[in-house]
């Protein structure tokens, strides 16, 4: 997948990511960049709001997992189970989310999914500003296999 068919598709699917500005810059199954500006996900005190650093590095482990699924063939839902996000300092300028999936062996966990029709999967998402780490998430998340009807 390109950097803008994410970009569609995250602003298709999931609207708050074009309310936030979000566009993708790197995309692909080992490692996705997403980038938001600080003007549309300002707070009180002139830094980007939280939330927008969450959901930021939210959406990029989402996306590098999901492009994982896919070059791997495997067909399910992707949701997520739970996250964490350590704020190591005030954003105020452009922030770039950079996520890579965590030790995920694609061919076990299609076994699983197979098998189980569920498995865990993390992502890890360093959000950086001006080529510094100013925030780090940490997301599991579930992938549910497809229904087949008999």
């Amino acid at each position: 997948m390109t950097p803008a068919a994410l970009t569609d598709y995250l602003h298709r699917h999931m609207p708050l990511s074009q309310a936030m500005a979000v566009m993708a810059i790197e995309a692909n199954a080992e490692r996705v960049v997403l980038e938001a500006p600080l003007a549309p996900n300002i707070n009180v005190h002139g830094t980007m709001f939280g939330g927008s650093v969450a959901t930021l590095g939210l959406l990029a482990a989402w996306s590098v997992l999901h492009l994982g699924m896919e070059a791997a063939g495997l067909r399910g839902q992707l949701v997520i189970h739970r996250t964490s996000t350590d704020y190591l300092r005030p954003i105020e300028d452009i922030a770039r989310a950079v996520a890579k999936p965590n030790d995920v062996d694609w061919d076990k966990l299609g076994l699983v999914l197979e098998r189980r029709g569920k498995v865990r999967l993390s992502a890890t998402a360093d959000i950086l500003v001006e080529g510094s780490v100013a925030a780090r998430l940490d997301g599991t998340f579930v992938a549910l296999a497809e229904r087949r009807d008999i």
